[in-house]
């Protein structure tokens, strides 16, 4: 049953959100309508907190509850705006709390098989494997990587120096792999892909700079050679994999934010987060007293 007061609402709407935005208020406020089984516009506070508890009991994402609450929030306002009701019953909804998500990263054993995958002697092969090296060897951003000029990587000193978010510059120290990778393609790949005489370091088939959309699509060609699941792998994942493992590793936490470039140390704070839950999960399939489904085999003490 179509609700008119809701129409109007949507219709106004529109003018200034995007169609999917609008499409899901519709969705969200049709669904209290028929929870009501009235108007929505009668709804009282009692009646909103009611449906709000009946979207938790129903075990629906935070993040579909906090868009309800949204999408009535904004219907009410309206009707408040329009004179139509002196007050709003959904002011006071409080949504869920968000869990922080989490980023994922690779394991190390499969950044290995990424790396692998891009073994080869051509240019491209040589050029790829050195792009994901360093992606991988120094948490760069995929647009700091392919930003990154000739004179910007220090072989000698194993020292990367680019360019962040804001301008800012920093220095990274780069491992042996991608010292010996970045050689290779300099000496072995770069000159044939060099017909435009560009100072980029990486570089495109046509001797162009090599793009942020090159990048993925490289990045993507080489998780379905290494088995890996293509949709999961991107630069970015290589950069969480990066502080993930240097922190497994025992690096602190200070050190990570300044080489992965983070203004606020509460950002890099998230990586701790993955780690221990890499501890509890490595420690629940190995320790024999820890197994969820551990079940002694100890036999019962004798009666004597």
């Amino acid at each position: 049953m179509r609700d008119p007061e809701v129409e109007g609402f949507l219709a106004l709407l529109a003018a200034r959100r995007a169609p999917r935005t609008v499409d899901a208020y519709r969705r969200d406020l049709l669904h209290l309508q028929g929870r009501l089984g009235r108007a929505v516009a009668s709804a009282t506070t009692d009646d909103l907190n009611t449906y709000l508890a009946e979207l938790r009991a129903d075990g629906l994402a935070p993040a579909t509850i906090s868009r309800r609450i949204s999408a009535v929030r904004s219907f009410f306002a309206h009707q408040v705006l329009l004179g139509t009701r002196t007050d709003n019953p959904a002011a006071e909804l409080t949504p869920p709390r968000r869990r922080p998500k989490l980023p994922r990263a690779l394991s190390p054993r499969e950044a290995e098989r990424l790396i692998e995958a891009a073994v080869g002697t051509t240019p491209r092969a040589l050029r790829d494997t050195a792009l994901v090296e360093l992606l991988y060897g120094a948490g760069l951003r995929v647009s700091e990587a392919v930003g990154l000029e000739r004179a910007g990587v220090d072989l000698d000193d194993r020292l990367v120096r680019c360019t962040g978010k804001g301008g800012k510059e920093r220095v990274v120290p780069i491992g042996r792999s991608a010292v010996e990778a970045l050689r290779r393609y300099l000496s072995r790949g770069r000159p044939y892909l060099d017909r435009r005489h560009r100072p980029e370091l990486f570089l495109n088939a046509q001797g162009g700079a090599l793009t942020r959309a090159g990048a993925f699509l490289i990045l993507r060609r080489l998780a379905t050679k290494a088995g890996l699941e293509e949709g999961r792998v991107h630069p970015h994942l290589l950069r969480h994999s990066f502080a993930t493992h240097l922190l497994e590793g025992g690096a602190d936490l200070r050190s990570v934010q300044e080489m992965i470039g983070h203004a606020d140390l509460a950002t890099t704070e998230v990586y701790l987060h993955v780690t221990d839950k890499r501890r509890r999960e490595s420690y629940f399939a190995a320790h024999p007293h820890a197994r969820r489904n551990h079940v002694s085999k100890r036999s019962p003490l004798k009666q004597e």
